[in-house]
């Protein structure tokens, strides 16, 4: 009976998010329906000690107690890690480093080996400006002319520009910020010892397959080079050229004062961000001689990080909800306890929670939605087969942004495919094969390194 409630609440829920309903409010309430489910069939309190006195509004003190956790330091990390990557936009210092970025590929004249290599530099582009969509638009408006004039069709130079941020890489990005802390380590050890590995032989990978698929699928195109026209909306700043650099320093800072260098200073993503930001402004109002206007600019970081609150930061307070009404019901343990009795180890786990996460995100069109939400169960499950949680997390987070780069409701690749005037479900055609080889290798490559 409890296997029963449990998959109809999951279905009605999902069906829900499908549906488009407000994904936090959906899980919040398919969370209390399964925590209300476990109290009545198992009698299982949802708190170890009550807070309240009694079982039912328990269940109100544990969502309390989810704000208050998660409002932390991990909330606070992904709030200020995205408003850093909103005051660089506005500052210009984001297209900055992408103009500096790409001027090497101009002085090739091999379109799919420009297409391929232009993959690369935006994934490296990904670490320091964590939007999908925003580098996606950068991306459009700088890469892409380049790209067409070579000859290359619209649908490719999409299709490659779509992916671009597809691995999520750095601490910068809050589904590593995630990660990382719900493995309880530190995020450059994350970035440097576990991602980088992964990611460098997966990114070869995609790049091989973008040169072959796209070559290929073009072959039978007409291309018109007129086709390379893009409208650049709003006035492009003029910045200098050093601006290029404002997007780097908080890594350099993060990984300079890790466990990485021995250093006796330990500096983690919050103060990082911090410091990058006081040392842009400071230099944004000496360039613009205007500090009381700069000074007011903090307005647009304190709201990035209000957005980013209620966009994001309830959407993981609502997954642990629903997470913890899987576990409490005993969704999670019969999950466990089934695969032990069916002999499967812990890459089958691994295989079984990936496969969950890529087949959300395709049907969400979000990487964060369901890693988010399902981030939480990963440490339980991992240990249940004898596995560090990180060798879990890290192919959950990963294929997160993999399988959002095959949906053709993502934002990045709406907003790609508006601006170059092509379907989106044309892109996600010519970004699948790239993307499930990107899959496979993360698996394989994680395997082998840590299996």
């Amino acid at each position: 009976m409890n296997f029963i409630v449990a998959i109809l609440i999951i279905l009605i829920v999902g069906y829900l998010i499908v549906k488009k309903y407000h994904a936090q409010g959906v899980l919040i309430l398919g969370g209390a329906a399964l925590l209300l489910g476990g109290i009545i069939l198992n009698d299982t309190p949802v708190m170890a000690k009550s807070a309240t006195g009694s079982l039912y509004l328990d269940i109100f003190a544990q969502l309390s107690k989810n704000f208050i956790k998660t409002s932390g330091s991990l909330g606070l990390a992904i709030m200020i890690v995205s408003a850093f990557a909103k005051y660089m936009d506005h500052i210009g210092a984001s297209n900055a480093l992408v103009k500096v970025s790409i001027k090497p590929l101009q002085k090739l004249n091999s379109p799919y080996i420009v297409l391929a290599l232009s993959y690369i530099v935006g994934q490296i582009l990904n670490v320091f400006i964590p939007s999908a969509s925003g580098l996606g638009v950068l991306l459009m408006v700088t890469v892409y002319p380049i790209l067409v004039s070579l000859g290359v069709s619209p649908l490719s130079a999409t299709a490659v520009i779509g992916t671009a941020a597809c691995l999520d890489l750095g601490p910068a990005s809050g589904n590593a910020v995630l990660a990382s802390k719900t493995a309880e380590m530190d995020a450059a050890l994350y970035f440097a010892n576990y991602q980088i590995p992964v990611a460098l032989i997966t990114i070869v990978v995609i790049t091989v397959l973008h040169y072959l698929v796209n070559k290929k699928m073009d072959s039978s195109l007409e291309i018109s080079k007129d086709d390379a026209k893009v409208e650049n909306q709003g006035s492009e700043k003029v910045v200098p050229k050093f601006y290029a650099l404002l997007p780097i320093i908080p890594l350099l800072i993060i990984l300079t004062f890790s466990p990485l260098t021995g250093s006796t200073i330990k500096i983690g993503v919050i103060e990082a961000m911090f410091m990058s930001i006081t040392l842009s402004m400071i230099i944004e109002g000496i360039r613009r001689k205007a500090f009381k206007s700069t000074l007011a600019e903090l307005k647009i970081i304190f709201t990035s990080m209000g957005n980013q609150f209620a966009n994001v930061i309830t959407l993981i307070v609502a997954g642990e909800f629903f997470a913890l009404g899987l576990t409490k019901i005993g969704v999670i343990n019969a999950l466990i306890e089934s695969t032990k009795s069916a002999g499967l180890g812990a890459q089958p786990m691994i295989l079984v929670m990936t496969a969950i996460i890529v087949v959300s995100s395709i049907l969400m069109g979000s990487g964060n939605a369901p890693f988010f939400a399902f981030a939480a169960l990963a440490p339980a499950v991992a240990n249940s087969v004898g596995l560090n949680p990180i060798i879990m997390l890290m192919p959950m987070q990963l294929s997160a942004g993999i399988a959002r780069s095959v949906s053709p409701i993502t934002a990045v690749i709406v907003a790609v495919a508006g601006i170059s005037g092509v379907s989106p479900f044309d892109v996600v055609k010519r970004t699948a094969i790239p993307m499930l080889g990107g899959l496979i290798t993360v698996l394989l490559s994680n395997m082998i390194f840590f299996g």
